[in-house]
């Protein structure tokens, strides 16, 4: 970083902001829609990082408060990323990749935001890659910028977004892990949505910061040169996050926007001006004049040293990644054994993580439930605690996964599919690489009760159109879906109970699930044949629809199908239904949004006729008891399946 900026640099950045001003009002102006208040008290900031730093460096900038994508948009195209015209022409435009808050579509964009908090935590994920070489694990080192070497990570947020519990969760994880790599800009422009901060939401940004363990510097948010000394102080931190709050104005630059963000009002925060408004700010305050224009041309030809990469078109569909991931020899778990899958998954983790560097394991102050004790036990490294902070963790798994990393992360069933669903739905959306295994699910954890029997944790997953769902039927199942998620890129979410289960065996005695067994997604098994009906049974329920046939008095009859997911069924499925005509459904889930409303979706899709369907599931919220106490009490035990076997049949 050079120490001053010069008078040339100045009038550089005079001239660059006043052109993606004019690009900002321009494109708001055709669109008719979007955010010119906080793009605009954010550009200062935003045309110094960019034009003095980030096209010599290609270093990584998240921008948290997606709305201000005109701004982004803007900068990306005045260093010569993209087409001005197609920008200010496609913004908000149906087809475009220009969205309304920013996406990976757009090169230059490293993490699509848009609900406030989510983009801070996945900075501060790619902080925590870039410290421990994350880009060693990827072929694909386009963009990482001049000579390779590990780079600093920015972020901007708004100063309303830290009323967002996430950021505050976010903050402490940064400073806990030290990351003085990272420097994050609050644009204080002391307005929200709709009114000011102080009528709101008051909060003492600074003092929060600092409290939390931050590297804390106030500035005057419009001054280049403040905003350069500032970042250059951050450079010197070698213990410390450091953020910038930058006093702004919101609005600043466009005289009718300024003049109400100068009284704190919100008046354009979410509202594009009137083309004739438009027409007249570009016609007279924000239009260039030859030099500028010289300037900026020189600019684009001689100091942008670095280009971003364009995103690949990549199959949105899960892909084989088994090229870059050993996932070793499976664990077989004979017939003796006695365990749970949570501790079957721990092993199968461990063992991952022994093999491939690249292998986190994390979770959320339940390390020793959920197993990933092993990691954090033999190799601390390649283990991140991140307390009881699930939204923080995942989003952060999220700029982990695309940093090269292959991040698991680990909490209860109650809690990882509800508290941080809205960061899995975004990490879906940028179609990361998270794997995300909750335990103690369903009924199966027992005398905790219903806030914590997650009879519901599948369902919330069902609309992700990136995100596989998972659920295994014992510790070997458990063991190779495990290694299955680890080489194959795309989000998961896999679930399992608390309680011990017996490993399933073939009718011979032998180990079903063997040493040799290869799962691919939404694989079916045929546990036992049958032809009469078809019991569709899935995780700690399929050992119950097993005794369930024994105890039957025409086992023949009656077929069992583990299905491993509720969002992909294969032939397996089909031809069984076909087949016997009779379905019975079973899961330890309720069957709103669990596998019996999914059978139910792929008889219609498949076009099956059935004489008979039942459900057996969760249909009401329990109390506290054992998990086979409560297996009874709904009817998802031997018993239980036995009497839906025997309606059906009868």
């Amino acid at each position: 970083m050079i120490p001053h900026l010069s008078p040339q640099n100045l009038t550089l950045l005079n001239a660059f902001s006043k052109s993606c001003r004019r690009s900002i009002i321009a494109m708001l102006a055709n669109s008719q829609s979007g955010h010119p208040g906080g793009s605009l008290s954010s550009l200062s900031f935003l045309a110094l990082l960019y034009s003095q730093r980030i096209v010599k460096t290609g270093e990584t900038v998240v921008v948290s408060h997606g709305h201000i994508s005109p701004a982004v948009y803007a900068v990306l195209a005045e260093c010569g990323y993209m087409s001005k015209e197609e920008v200010i022409q496609t913004l908000r435009k149906n087809g475009s990749i220009f969205e309304g808050h920013v996406n990976r579509h757009v090169p230059g964009v490293p993490y699509g935001t848009g609900p406030l908090g989510v983009g801070v935590s996945a900075a501060a994920g790619f902080a925590w890659a870039e410290k421990h070489c994350a880009y060693e694990f990827t072929s694909d080192k386009g963009g990482r910028g001049v000579g390779g070497l590990k780079k600093r990570v920015f972020a901007l947020m708004g100063d309303g977004e830290a009323q967002e519990g996430q950021v505050y969760e976010m903050a402490h994880f940064a400073a806990k892990e030290k990351l003085s790599n990272f420097t994050l800009f609050v644009d204080a422009n002391a307005v929200q949505l709709t009114a000011s901060i102080e009528k709101i939401m008051p909060i003492n940004i600074p003092a929060f910061f600092h409290s939390a363990g931050w590297n804390v510097l106030e500035v005057n948010g419009h001054s280049y040169e403040a905003l350069w000394n500032a970042m250059g102080e951050a450079e010197q931190e070698t213990e410390k996050p450091t953020v910038i709050v930058g006093h702004t104005i919101m609005g600043y630059g466009v005289q009718m926007m300024e003049e109400n963000g100068r009284q704190n009002k919100s008046d354009w925060h979410g509202k594009a001006p009137k083309k004739e408004d438009a027409e007249k700010i570009l016609a007279e305050e924000l239009l260039l004049n030859p030099e500028e224009e010289s300037i900026l041309e020189h600019f684009r030809k001689t100091e942008v040293l670095w280009t971003p990469p364009t995103k690949k078109n990549e199959d949105s569909r899960l892909h084989d990644i088994s090229s870059k991931i050993n996932t070793g020899e499976p664990i077989l778990y004979t017939p003796e054994i006695f365990t749970d899958c949570r501790t079957a998954y721990g092993k199968a983790l461990l063992d991952l993580a022994k093999r491939n560097k690249n292998i986190l394991a994390s979770t959320a102050d339940v390390g020793g439930s959920v197993m990933t004790k092993f990691v954090a036990e033999e190799i601390p490294a390649q283990h991140i605690e991140f307390g009881i902070a699930e939204q923080n963790m995942v989003s952060v798994c999220g700029a982990l996964s695309l940093s090269g990393f292959v991040p698991f992360c680990s909490t209860f069933g109650a809690f990882l599919s509800s508290r941080p669903k809205d960061q899995a739905r975004v990490n879906d959306i940028n179609e990361c690489n998270v794997k995300m295994v909750a335990t103690h699910c369903g009924l199966s954890v027992g005398e905790d009760g219903p806030t914590h029997q997650s009879i519901d944790d599948s369902g919330s997953f069902l609309g992700m159109f990136h995100t596989g769902v998972l659920e295994p039927a014992d510790p070997n199942h458990c063991d190779r879906l495990i290694r299955f998620i680890a080489k194959t890129y795309g989000n998961f979410y896999m679930r399992m109970g608390r309680h011990k289960l017996p490993v399933l065996t073939t009718e011979d005695g032998s180990v079903f699930f063997g040493a040799d067994y290869a799962y691919v997604y939404g694989k079916c098994e045929r546990l036992r044949e049958g032809s009469d009906i078809t019991i569709v049974a899935i995780g700690a329920t399929v050992i119950e629809a097993l005794k369930a046939r024994e105890a039957f008095k025409n086992p023949e009859k009656v077929e069992i199908i583990i299905a491993s997911s509720i969002k992909e069924f294969d032939g397996t499925l089909k031809n069984s239904l076909l087949k016997t005509k009779k379905v019975l459904t079973v899961e330890d889930h309720n069957t709103r949004s669990g596998l019996g409303a999914a059978v139910a979706r792929y008889i219609l899709q498949q076009k099956i006729t059935v004489d008979a369907f039942e459900m057996l599931g969760v249909e009401h919220y329990e109390l506290s008891g054992k998990p086979e106490e409560l297996y009874a009490n709904v009817g998802i035990d031997a018993v239980g399946v036995r009497k839906g076997i025997e309606k059906i049949l009868k």
